[in-house]
Order: C-alpha cells, then sequence, then structure tokens
C-alpha cells in the first residue's frame, strides 16, 4: 500500500539521521497511563482519556505511553492552554487535527494528543487498533513490524509503519 501526499510531505520531515529504538511491552504501562488519566480528569472537564498505541496493544513499542484526548474542533484552543499548564507547552501543533504534549512520567515518555474527534485521522486510528484488536494473526504482523523496524532511522520506519497501517484501513474499510 502507498502513502498518501499528506502522509508522504509529513515523513519528509521525520529525521533521517535518529534510529528507531524498540523496547518489549512494559507491563506498568497501563498503571502509568491510569495515573495521566487522573491528571487530565482531576484539572480539565475532560472525561474520555483513551490509552492506545503499542502499549495499548501489549506489543513492542518506542518506550513511550500514547494518549488520545478526542475533542470538538471549538475546544482546541481552551484545552491547549489547559493542557499547556499541566504538560508544558506543545511538542507539535497541527491546526484542527492534533496537538501533542510530551512529558516523562516514572521514566516513560509519555505522549498527550489533543485530537479533532471528527477528522479522518482519529477516525482511522479507531478502525485501525479495532481491527488488530479484533485479529490476533494481524496483530503479531505488526509487532513484528515494529520489532524490525528498530534501528531504522526515524523516517524509515515511520513510512512502513504507515504503509502498514494503510493496507489495514483498506482491508478493515471494505
Amino acid at each position: 500500500m502507498s502513502l498518501t501526499a499528506k502522509q508522504k510531505k509529513w515523513i519528509d520531515h521525520l529525521s533521517n539521521e535518529n534510529k528507531i529504538v524498540i523496547v518489549p511491552f512494559d507491563k506498568n504501562a497501563e498503571g502509568i497511563f491510569q495515573r495521566v488519566k487522573k491528571i487530565i480528569q482531576k484539572n480539565t472537564d475532560i472525561e474520555e482519556v483513551i490509552h492506545a498505541g503499542a502499549t495499548a496493544l501489549k506489543i513492542s513499542g518506542q518506550d513511550e505511553i500514547d494518549i488520545f484526548v478526542p475533542i470538538l474542533n471549538n475546544q482546541f484552543k481552551k484545552y491547549i492552554k489547559e493542557f499547556s499548564q499541566l504538560f508544558g507547552d506543545p511538542k507539535s501543533i497541527y491546526e484542527g487535527d492534533r496537538v501533542r504534549f510530551t512529558f516523562k512520567k516514572q521514566n516513560k515518555r509519555i505522549d498527550v494528543f489533543l485530537i479533532n474527534k471528527r477528522k479522518a485521522n482519529w477516525k482511522n486510528h479507531i478502525i485501525f487498533e479495532t481491527y488488530l484488536k479484533t485479529h490476533p494473526k494481524e496483530l503479531v504482523r505488526y509487532k513484528k513490524l515494529k520489532e524490525q523496524g528498530r534501528g531504522l532511522s526515524t523516517r524509515e520506519y515511520y513510512e512502513q509503519k504507515i504503509k502498514y497501517i494503510n493496507k489495514i484501513l483498506n482491508i478493515a474499510k471494505k
């Protein structure tokens, strides 16, 4: 499966020098996620906080915990301000689509994403992870793909990963 023009543009901005590090699943990830979720829910009016990515799937990954907070487009300004007070300035902002905050908790990198729940990016994420959770053989393939990415450049790793995700989305949407 190939990349869209938008995906290619995003991949082209990634490093061809930095190397990807993949580690085995960390059984402590769920507990750390729950602690961050409580911080978010205690300090904002957010209710929906979703553990996603490799640690949610219980597979090898980049030693990070991905947390998604689906919101509406008109809520970004409010929540960027609130989340900045909790986690520092955003690491990246894709206007109207997603905002990423990155910080450490218990020596684990945490990526918290404010994500537009009406955009294809979020909807495709749900379709992809649901497919993997309901197709164990495909989850094993994904785990192997991630493990084989160890040592690749960030650009190479994400190109392979996104092509795989596109393939699964094509299958899942049929």
